[in-house]
């Protein structure tokens, strides 16, 4: 599957944004869905991650309650809801993707497919 995110820019602490990550090339539903980042100098850490139908949800504790993933399968299409951001949220954002399981899969080896990135900046 070919993923492809977007959404990415600099805004101030405290503003939101929202991410997308568009797929092609094999059956979206197949899939949970999940995304990382990168800050500089940093290793990827996982952010969240949604099941294949999108009912089952988890959350870094760093982003819970401010950040919402969600997917529209008829789309294609992950989104990442950003909210309240804080200047540490800075960092290179991707979207991932690992064959339907039966648990939530928050470490990067088990993701099979990455998209390119996106930059996200929050300024202070």
């Amino acid at each position: 599957v070919q993923l492809q995110a977007s959404g990415g820019g600099l805004v101030q602490t405290g503003g939101s944004l929202r991410l997308s990550c568009a797929a092609s090339g094999r059956t979206f539903s197949d899939y949970d869905m999940g995304w990382f980042r990168q800050a500089p100098g940093k290793e990827r850490e996982f952010v969240a991650t949604i099941n294949w139908s999108g009912g089952s949800t988890y959350y870094a504790d760093s982003v819970k309650g401010r950040f919402t993933i969600s997917r529209d399968n008829a789309e294609n299409r992950v989104y990442l809801q950003m909210n309240s951001l804080k200047p540490e949220d800075t960092a290179v954002y991707y979207c991932a993707a690992s064959p339907a399981g039966s648990y939530y899969y928050t470490r990067s080896v088990q993701y099979h497919y990455w998209g390119q990135g996106t930059l996200v900046t929050v300024s202070s």
